[in-house]
């Protein structure tokens, strides 16, 4: 529990060093690294099933999917589609389609093609929300990656709940086929954790949110994106027991790798960003 609290605090102070330092930028290189490394992990895990996926490419395929809504305005201001993640995506399918015939055994061709794709899909283009969302307009230059912040920390501060409320109260387990140390009791701590931590920076950081973004608003979006990410902790369980390991990776003490790290902002960053896009517009 130390290093994992050790862990914490010198995850969130890199966090804060991007964003004084570097600003949009470095919070959107920080969740490219993120995506990049937890799909390596991913990849990893599919070897351990026996597999042998497309990694090195699906990997590139993934960091220019993460940087693409920052750098494609800049770059292709005249045909943004061309980096949009689909478009990615719609690439990696063509690619990963003409490989399979000749670099993989006829036996394993279809799961190939399969994880690999899925790999590609379930982590950075679902993460690339957070990158759609620090660069979304707002009050400050400062206020998309600051929804981006508050999404991660919403998402993340549910771990600590449920952990915490586990802990102390945790009777009823949740899912003891999947992870047996869930219990309802944590759940809804950590849903309700989430709840307070999101409307204490909606108060505190109010200048630099969108004026519809109140500390209430903030604690209600709060509550199903909390909720999911306890679903998508849940999915990663159901990955790592059919890859056959505890642990994505032993990258960060106390915590595990990467994929430990990010696994609850795979399902959030979609929502989130939605939430986000209908309150600018």
């Amino acid at each position: 529990m130390r290093q994992r609290i050790l862990s914490t605090f010198c995850l969130w102070a890199l966090v804060i060093a991007c964003i004084y330092f570097f600003g949009t930028l470095g919070g959107v290189w920080l969740i490219a690294a993120v995506a990049v490394l937890t799909l390596r992990e991913f990849y990893q895990m599919v070897r351990r099933m026996g597999l042998d996926p497309f990694d090195k490419f699906g990997m590139t395929l993934g960091a220019l999917t993460m940087l693409a809504p920052y750098y494609a305005p800049k770059f292709l201001p005249h045909a943004p589609e061309l980096a949009a993640p689909g478009t990615i995506l719609a690439a990696a399918v063509v690619v990963f389609a003409l490989r399979i015939l000749g670099e993989r055994r006829p036996e394993n061709r279809v799961e190939t093609l399969a994880w690999s794709l899925f790999g590609v899909l379930y982590v950075p283009f679902m993460l690339s929300f957070l990158s759609r969302i620090a660069v979304i307009p707002g009050p400050d230059e400062k206020s998309g990656l600051l929804l981006m912040v508050w999404l991660i920390a919403v998402s993340k501060f549910c771990d600590v709940g449920a952990l915490l409320s586990g802990l102390a109260f945790g009777r009823h387990k949740m899912a003891p086929g999947i992870s047996p140390k869930k219990t309802w009791e944590g759940a809804i701590g950590g849903v309700v954790i989430s709840a307070g931590v999101g409307a204490l920076l909606a108060h505190f950081l109010a200048r630099f949110y969108p004026a519809g973004f109140t500390p209430v608003f903030a604690a209600f979006i709060a509550v199903p994106i909390a909720v999911l990410a306890i679903v998508s902790d849940l999915v990663e369980s159901v990955i790592k027991r059919r890859a056959d390991t505890k642990d994505a990776g032993a990258a960060i003490p106390g915590i595990g790798g990467m994929f430990d790290l990010s696994d609850s902002l795979i399902l959030t960053a979609p929502v989130g960003y939605i939430a986000f896009a209908l309150l600018h517009g």
